[in-house]
């Protein structure tokens, strides 16, 4: 330390007179303390107020040039020195350094500049203004073909200098973008696939770009899928894959990409670390399992990439894809569950994976999940079972291999994403099914906890989805039994209550299921009609100018409906419906019209 006190003390005497070689022997020297001990060297660097003399040392001409640059990237290893560089004005001449043509000058000066960057606000404003990265980008597109050692050497700093200066910034990410460093990175990729330092900056680099939306069209015109798909193939070790996973994950959220990813093989690879991993119980295997089967799920989200992988439900990927469900690890269960749902986006699918049998699979998966289960196997199995049930022709089939008994063993679930997509699947069941709608409203338990469901605030989902299930017995069943269970367990309210919904469809749905309700059985319903306010509330649905042809249609039928009831009939005429409908004549749908006509008769004949 004391031999650095006194390089220091000659380094500021020397930086005035510029005689080269006591500087360059002051600075090896400091190079040689900072080496020794980074951290304490810096420390007294500026306490002795070193930082702001280098500024006059950083000169083109100068031979002591690079190992100024040198000391300074070392110095901002630390990052209590980072914004002292930045106050001691050294990024101005570092980034006039960038249009030298000596190579030790352009790599010292990289790393003083990426060192600089590292997580400091100031040092990336700084590089910024004195427009560093352009030069950089620059150098990074004139010199990507040379495959040279000492060129290698350069671009993995100037990339890394970039990752740094980029990294967790928007802005500075787009900037980057604009000035089309994608594409020249996407070349050195290829060209220097061998060269595991330059290669690993490269990946960092992609994995800071793929997050913004921006650069997916960039990457999309390049031929990146093939050259990760490439280098992942050539890979042995886990931190390895694990780097290229965490730029295709982001990649692959773009539709173009999947399909590029999926015609450059990625999934054969994916199938591979799968079938390496599925059995290996280090931290490691568990990890790459899951992220290998979380991406081909992904890759299944885009419809071009998850038809061609379907290839009729002959594809040899497909069929790999469903041995994951009777898999013993819940990671592959969940993978194959979501496989299936994404699989089921189109009625064609749907229908071919009901007839071979798929349905059974999944039950015999959810049933291995009912006690103690896996929430999020449930949810996916539910998932594929509720877009399975879409196509009508395959709602009477999976009734009757049971679908409907199995989801109702997960009634008593706490969890709001399977409850979710239980209601869900059970509605997609019944819709157009009588007889199944009959058999499940007339469940008193089922109604019972529909009835509670209608009533989870916290959950818009699943408050949603039970008061469109309880509407879809009644609409679908058209039974008084039904209607019965309904009012028993004290439904009747709740569908009052989604007449109001801001969603034109559940408004509707309601409507009409209160329209069969006072039909079927009116006098039971009566009490719960009045307590709901059911009649004011068809009063402000007919007098909003917002609500669509269709819900004053039904509301204009209801109040027909309703008017077999005394109490009912007393507060329509207490609420002067007579001005309302007799507006709605002039209603420019005609069946409202019509309907308008219908009912000012029915409220004239009977006030």
């Amino acid at each position: 330390m004391d031999n650095l006190s006194e390089a220091l003390d000659k380094l500021k005497l020397a930086s005035s007179d510029s005689t080269s070689d006591s500087v360059e022997s002051c600075l090896d020297c400091l190079l040689k303390a900072l080496a020794n001990n980074n951290t304490e060297a810096s420390v007294k660097i500026q306490e002795m107020g070193v930082l702001p003399l280098l500024p006059s040392l950083l000169s083109p001409q100068s031979s002591c040039t690079p190992k100024v640059a040198n000391v300074i990237a070392e110095v901002a290893k630390n990052e209590f020195m980072r914004s002292s560089c930045v106050e001691a004005g050294l990024i101005p001449p570092l980034v006039q350094l960038l249009n030298s043509s000596d190579q030790e000058v352009l790599l010292q000066t990289g790393r003083a500049l990426g060192n600089i960057c590292y997580d400091s606000h100031e040092g990336r404003s700084a590089v910024d203004l004195a427009g560093g990265a352009q030069i950089v980008a620059e150098h990074i597109k004139s010199l990507y073909q040379n495959t040279e050692p000492e060129n290698e050497k350069l671009l993995t700093v100037f990339c890394g200098m970039l990752m740094n200066y980029s990294n967790d910034n928007d802005s500075l990410q787009a900037q980057l973008i604009n000035m089309g460093v994608i594409p020249t990175l996407v070349k050195l990729l290829g060209i220097h696939s061998h060269n595991t330092a330059l290669t690993e900056m490269c990946l960092i680099a992609f994995g800071n770009l793929a997050e913004l939306e921006s650069s997916k069209e960039q990457f999309a015109s390049t031929n990146i899928a093939e050259e990760l798909v490439r280098l992942f193939q050539k890979q042995t070790e886990h931190e390895k894959k694990e780097m290229i996973f965490e730029v295709l994950a982001p990649l692959a959220e773009n539709d173009v990409i999947k399909l590029q990813l999926v015609e450059a093989g990625l999934v054969e690879c994916l199938l591979q670390v799968v079938a390496q991993t599925v059995d290996g119980e280090r931290e490691e295997d568990i990890a790459q399992l899951k992220t290998a089967s979380d991406l081909m799920v992904l890759l299944l989200l885009g419809d071009e990439s998850m038809q061609k992988l379907f290839e009729g439900g002959k594809g040899s990927v497909f069929q790999r894809v469903l041995s994951w469900i009777p898999s013993h690890n819940h990671q592959l269960q969940l993978a194959g569950a979501l496989a299936i749902a994404n699989f089921a986006r189109n009625d064609g699918n749907c229908i071919h994976m009901v007839d071979t049998g798929i349905v059974q699979k999944l039950l015999d998966l959810l049933d291995r999940h009912v006690e103690e289960g896996n929430v999020t196997v449930q949810h996916a199995a539910l998932s594929a079972l509720r877009n399975l049930a879409i196509p009508v022709v395959n709602k009477s089939k999976m009734l009757s291999a049971g679908v409907a008994d199995v989801v109702l063993k997960f009634l008593q679930s706490e969890m709001p994403p399977v409850q979710f997509k239980l209601l869900g699947t059970l509605r997609m069941l019944i819709d157009t099914q009588a007889e199944a709608a009959d058999q499940l409203g007339t469940n008193g338990k089922l109604v019972e906890r529909l009835v509670e469901w209608c009533e989870a605030k916290d959950h818009a989902g699943v408050m949603g989805e039970s008061n469109r299930l309880l509407s879809a017995l009644i609409r679908h069943s058209k039974s008084k039994e039904v209607v019965r269970t309904v009012i028993q367990g004290a439904g009747v309210k709740h569908l009052v209550t989604m007449a109001t919904s801001e969603h034109m469809i559940m408004q509707n749905e309601a409507l009409v299921a209160l329209g069969l309700i006072a039909s079927l059985d009116l006098v039971a319903a009566e009490k719960d009609f009045v307590g709901a306010s059911l009649v004011s509330v068809l009063h402000k649905l007919l007098s909003d100018e917002r609500s669509a042809p269709e819900i004053k249609y039904n509301s204009m039928i209801l109040i027909c409906a309703v008017m077999g009831s005394e109490p009912l009939h007393k507060e329509v005429q207490s609420l002067a419906f007579i001005d309302v409908v007799s507006k709605l004549r002039a209603h420019e749908n005609k069946t409202v019209s019509h309907q308008a006509s219908l009912t000012e008769q029915r409220l004239t004949a009977q006030s």
